[in-house]
């Protein structure tokens, strides 16, 4: 399927930094870099996978672009318009546009409404829908996830993981949403319930024209359902590729480490184990230059000294890596 080439959201430098607060006086005494500097666009209509370890940003850096955290520095441009200079009223217009899907259904469900309040909460904030009107839509969005009508009146408490999941995704599309951050929205689910939720959002996709950011750490999940796959460590992107291309011919030493660890269903089918020396390091302090170059069997002087930049190295396959 050809994708539109236009692109909806362009991300550049961004940075989040967490201050870290200590002593009597509680002053800043250092910062959590959890997101260090990210380039990265994502084209309408496509799905944008965006793996890594956990602990390496992508939750920080999804929820940065929605502005639910304020971004230390760096520009965010969504539709041409840079969303980090819009005021709350002109933020609040962009909130339409953007929507989440949380990573864990039981929490992100308020346990004292019904679904039916759940579901058409952002048509109350928005005013876009009331009374029969708003009901009737909620039955709508109900029966589009694969919920029935009956659950309308019933509270998060009665329904599967799988089933509050869906809710969570009705929530998301009440508004008409372009652009959808998903937050590793499977990685809670049943193995079982995870490929029916995941046909369900490509099910979605297709229908109302929606664009993702599917965040995960599951490599097979994010090959079943992106488009591009973009690979993080510690706060940065390392590469960025088409997803055939990124898993037939990794290129940055991080991603080949990553993909090398994917169970292969053919036994007869070896494939070399890489393993990573050492720990992944502190977003505190990371190291100096390439933020893998610790880990690195390939690292050389340069790598310790010089932060290597995302490059093209042909069909928009990006990495930020000295070896290219």
């Amino acid at each position: 399927m050809m994708k539109n080439q236009e692109k909806l959201l362009e991300v550049k430098g961004v940075k989040k930094y967490f201050p870290i607060k200590g002593g009597i006086l509680q002053k800043t005494v250092g910062y959590v870099k959890a997101v260090d500097g990210v380039d990265m666009f994502i084209k309408r209509g496509e799905t944008l996978g965006l793996v890594g370890e956990s602990g390496c940003g992508k939750s920080t850096l999804g929820r940065v672009i929605l502005r639910l955290l304020d971004a230390t520095e760096g520009e965010i441009n969504y539709g041409g318009k840079n969303i980090l200079k819009l005021k709350k009223e002109q933020m609040r217009e962009m909130r339409k546009k953007m929507q989440i899907i949380f990573q864990d259904p039981y929490a992100s469900l308020n346990p004292r409404m019904t679904i039916g309040d759940i579901v058409g909460e952002p048509m109350d904030i928005f005013n876009l829908a009331k009374g029969q009107e708003k009901e009737e839509k909620v039955l709508e969005l109900l029966h589009v996830v694969g919920l029935g009508t009956q659950h309308i009146r019933r509270y998060p408490h009665e329904f599967s993981g799988g089933q509050r999941q869906r809710i969570g995704i009705a929530r998301a599309l009440a508004v008409d949403p372009e652009l959808i951050i998903c937050d590793e929205p499977v990685s809670a689910l049943d193995v079982s319930v995870r490929s029916q939720v995941l046909n369900l959002m490509q099910e979605l996709q297709e229908k109302f024209s929606l664009t993702y950011l599917f965040i995960s750490h599951d490599l097979s999940v994010v090959k079943h359902i992106s488009d591009r796959v973009s690979v993080m460590y510690l706060g940065k992107v390392v590469e960025i590729a088409e997803k055939n291309e990124l898993y037939d011919k990794p290129l940055h030493p991080y991603t080949r480490a990553l993909l090398s660890a994917i169970p292969i269903p053919d036994p007869e089918v070896k494939r070399e184990r890489i393993i990573l020396e050492g720990d992944v390091p502190s977003p505190v302090n990371p190291p100096s230059g390439c933020h893998f170059n610790t880990r690195c069997k390939y690292a050389k002087l340069e790598c310790s000294k010089i932060e290597p930049q995302l490059k093209d190295v042909g069909s928009e396959h990006f990495v930020a890596c000295h070896l290219f």
